[in-house]
Formats: structure tokens, C-alpha cells, sequence
């Protein structure tokens, strides 16, 4: 028989045991007895070793976080989140939602334009995290505006391409639309609109739920539901950001999308009111402009080359510019006005007609980066 006898002492690092033999003898030893940690101890230990996680989990973020990462576009889950909306139902509420826009507007079926922009847009697509296919069209407006609506109908005012220098800008802005539609800005965001609507039903509101709960947005005399168009701001950032690492991916350089902006800001600053009101809803700003610099340099390798622009987009240009310049003439006209005519054989000065002069070159205009700093 075993007797474990009580410690020596408080604080004791031994005890005693007593043994009993066969024979009836006892043996005494004594037997070392390990201290309990303390309760503050306890707390060192756990704080150190949550540290070290939460470090480790930074480091390993801030270097394999995918969304910074355009290798792995296309396998990376960017638009979870709340979502009363399946795929299949966000394709199908776009789908009425572009019917709707255009009973409204005209849409432009010359084949070179249309087949261009499409095809420009659905090579950002295939560089892009979408999970819907795309359908792309113009727009007969001369207002600088561009929107894509939920499940991937998109429309490209011809203003927005007349105002654009080049392919490079055009698919920055394109690129930006594409990324809140691979994001599903649109029914996270009137998911949210619902969740509030709910919420307030004891205030007697009334409100529908869906798409027509949300006010219209007047474009050039075109109604928009605005639960596609008024993102937030975080929206707005998220588009910048994965919208540049499209149009890098699809070979465009990035800078071209800051370049844009900063254009159609100045534009809006000389002309108050030239620029579409949904661009001035989250303007290009001068944080979201020195963020999207930041991010180019940090997040997107420098390419030896980049597509800047090409022969097809000038004729484009000169296209548009020649319809815009026949409906001006056609709708310009004031019978209260007078009307000044020129003699025949009387020289004409020179006219600024927005085109630019086509290439005859049918390669790509390719823009090199320097280099010369070192990267």
C-alpha cells in the first residue's frame, strides 16, 4: 500500500510518501512536487502566443493576399458577401434592366463601332474575375458616361470613346465598369437596400423591394434605376483597383485609367456640368488618383511593353465624330436665328471636328517603360 502524504510546506517544491513493504515495513522518500503556473503567467503565455499568430497572419496577407495579386485573377472569389441574388437571378434582372435602356436610348449598330467596342471590352472580360458573360453595346449619346448593369450588360456612351486619346483609356474605364459587375456591387449593394427597407417597415415607408424601390437617375433623357449606379465608396475604390490589374492583364498600361480621370476632372472644373452626373456622384478624387498611382507601382510588375492605342480606335474616333457632327447639323438649327451662308468659292477657315488623324499603320501603338530608374 501507497500513502501520498501532504506537501511540507506552502510553497513547497517536495513532498513526502510513505510505502508500506510485504513485510510490514514503511519507507519514507521524498518526491518533488511541480508548482501550478500562475494566473499571470498563464496570461504572458497566451498573449505571446497570439502575437506571434496575428504577425504571422499579417505577413502572410500582405504578401499572398489575392486580390493584390493579378495571377491569380480568375481564381479568386471577389464579389462575396451578403447576396439575396443567385447569379442566375442577377443575369435576369439585368436582362430587363437593358431592355429598359433601350426602349429609351439608341443604341448605335454601325458594325465597325460596335464591333470594336465589344471586342475590346470582352478581352478585358476574359482578363477579368467575372462570373457572367457579357454583352456590350453603344450608346448614341454625346455625354463621357459608361455603366454596366447587373449579370454583365454594359453600354458605352460614343461621348465616353470621342473624349477617350486613346485604347488605353477606353479600356480603363471599361475595365473599372467590368470590376463592379465581377465584385456584384449591384445586388450586394440593393441586397443591403433591402436589409434597410426591412428594417424600417415599422415607419410605414411602403417602399417595393427590388430594383424599382430605387429613385431614377436622369442620363441624357435616359431613366436608370440608381441601385446600379450609386456605389459606395469602398465600391468605388474596389472597382479602381481591380479595374487597373484588367486592363494590365489584358496588356493596357495602367497609367492610361489616372490619365482619364485626371482629364475628365479638369474637364469638369474648366466646364462645370460637361462631365455625366453619375461620374460626379463618387468623382475621381485626389486620394482615389495617388491611390491608383500607389497601387500601380506596388501591385503591378512593370511590363516591357504596353498597348497604348491602335489604328482601329482612331477610325473609330473619326466614325462617331462624323455621326456626332451630322445630328449637330441636323439639330442645331434655330428658325428664329439668322442664317449666315458663305459665298461660293469663299474660303473656309479651319475647323477643330474632336477627330484624330488614323494611322495608316496597322500595328499597335506600344509604349515602353523606362527602365532607366531601376526596378
Amino acid at each position: 500500500m501507497t500513502r501520498i502524504m501532504t506537501a511540507d510546506g506552502p510553497g513547497s517544491a517536495t513532498g513526502t510518501v510513505d510505502s508500506t513493504l510485504s513485510d510490514g515495513s514503511k519507507i519514507r522518500a521524498q518526491h518533488p512536487v511541480r508548482k501550478a503556473p500562475s494566473l499571470s503567467h498563464r496570461w504572458l503565455t497566451l498573449l505571446t502566443i497570439l502575437a506571434a499568430l496575428s504577425w504571422s497572419c499579417l505577413a502572410q496577407d500582405s504578401k499572398k493576399n489575392p486580390k493584390h495579386d493579378p495571377d491569380a485573377i480568375g481564381d479568386r472569389n471577389v464579389g462575396q458577401g451578403v447576396n439575396f441574388y443567385s447569379l442566375e437571378k442577377e443575369i435576369a434582372v439585368g436582362r430587363q434592366l437593358a431592355q429598359q435602356v433601350e426602349r429609351q436610348a439608341k443604341v448605335i449598330t454601325d458594325p465597325v463601332i460596335a464591333e470594336y467596342v465589344s471586342r475590346v471590352g470582352q478581352n478585358i472580360v476574359r482578363n477579368s474575375d467575372a462570373k457572367v458573360p457579357f454583352t456590350i453595346k453603344v450608346l448614341d449619346s454625346e455625354e463621357v458616361n459608361a455603366f454596366a448593369l447587373p449579370g454583365g450588360f454594359f453600354f458605352v456612351n460614343s461621348g465616353l470613346i470621342l473624349k477617350a486619346d486613346s485604347e488605353a483609356e477606353l479600356a480603363g474605364v471599361m475595365g473599372h465598369e467590368i470590376a463592379h459587375v465581377a465584385a456584384r456591387h449591384s445586388t450586394r449593394s440593393a441586397t443591403k437596400g433591402q436589409i434597410a427597407q426591412i428594417g424600417m417597415i415599422g415607419a410605414a415607408i411602403g417602399l417595393p423591394y427590388g430594383w424599382t424601390g430605387y429613385g431614377i437617375q436622369q442620363g441624357a433623357g435616359l431613366a436608370i434605376p440608381m441601385g446600379f449606379l450609386a456605389f459606395s465608396r469602398a465600391n468605388e475604390r474596389e472597382a479602381d483597383h481591380l479595374g487597373l490589374q484588367y486592363m494590365y492583364k489584358a496588356g493596357y498600361d495602367p497609367t492610361a485609367f489616372v490619365d482619364f480621370f485626371e482629364k475628365i476632372e479638369t474637364l469638369e472644373n474648366k466646364k462645370p456640368g460637361s462631365v455625366a452626373k453619375v461620374f460626379m456622384t463618387h468623382p475621381m478624387t485626389d486620394d482615389r488618383i495617388k491611390a491608383s498611382q500607389e497601387e500601380i507601382q506596388k501591385d503591378l510588375k512593370p511590363k516591357p511593353e504596353y498597348v497604348v492605342s491602335t489604328s482601329e480606335f482612331n477610325e473609330v474616333k473619326a466614325r462617331l465624330a462624323t455621326l456626332h457632327g451630322r445630328r449637330k447639323l441636323d439639330t442645331n438649327s434655330d428658325p428664329n436665328r439668322p442664317e449666315l451662308r458663305r459665298a461660293p468659292g469663299a474660303g473656309t477657315g479651319p475647323v477643330d471636328d474632336g477627330t484624330t488623324n488614323t494611322d495608316t499603320d496597322e500595328r499597335p501603338t506600344l509604349k515602353r517603360r523606362d527602365t532607366s530608374g531601376g526596378n
